[in-house]
């Protein structure tokens, strides 16, 4: 039938509400913002990434991006440096306050698999089958992604 609560667009919205509702007095001890607590989490993954990079790990194009890696730069967290062999790309990497900021955050996955109150299989097995369905969504764009397969991801939160 098409009533809201039967479509899955609207399951996965709500749901994307809540989780980031969740994440907010979390990621405000940090002074961090959900976005930018991704970014971080990429950089904490692999630091020194292009502009570009960033953007295809966080699928996010550099429209989006560069206007928040110039505040998180401005607050401290990372340089954006353009790349010597190719002044057109711009490298982005973690300031030592930036690196030292990982320690603080450790504890986010932890409080937020708590909340949702499920077992770690039951978020693994949500979290395999989110990126699965992501996948067929967008098979172009996920499969180009670094680190896509969420069959190499750690279990550690939701």
């Amino acid at each position: 039938m098409l009533q809201l609560d039967n479509q899955l667009c609207f399951a996965l919205y709500s749901t994307s509400l809540a989780m980031t509702k969740l994440y907010k007095p979390l990621l405000d001890a940090l002074g961090l913002t959900y976005p930018q607590y991704l970014v971080m989490l990429v950089l904490w993954e692999q630091d020194h990434l292009t502009v570009g990079a960033l953007g295809e790990r966080l699928f996010l194009d550099s429209g989006t991006l560069t206007p928040l890696l110039k505040r998180m730069e401005s607050s401290g967290w990372l340089t954006r440096t353009r790349a010597k062999e190719d002044e057109r790309r711009v490298v982005v990497s973690l300031t030592p306050a930036g690196q030292a900021l990982r320690q603080s955050a450790i504890s986010v996955p932890r409080q937020v698999s708590g909340a949702a109150q499920c077992s770690a299989d039951e978020l693994h097995d949500l979290r395999r089958r989110l990126h699965d369905l992501r996948r067929r969504l967008a098979p172009q764009a996920v499969s180009d992604a670094p680190g896509s397969d969420p069959a190499t991801h750690k279990v550690e939160a939701a």
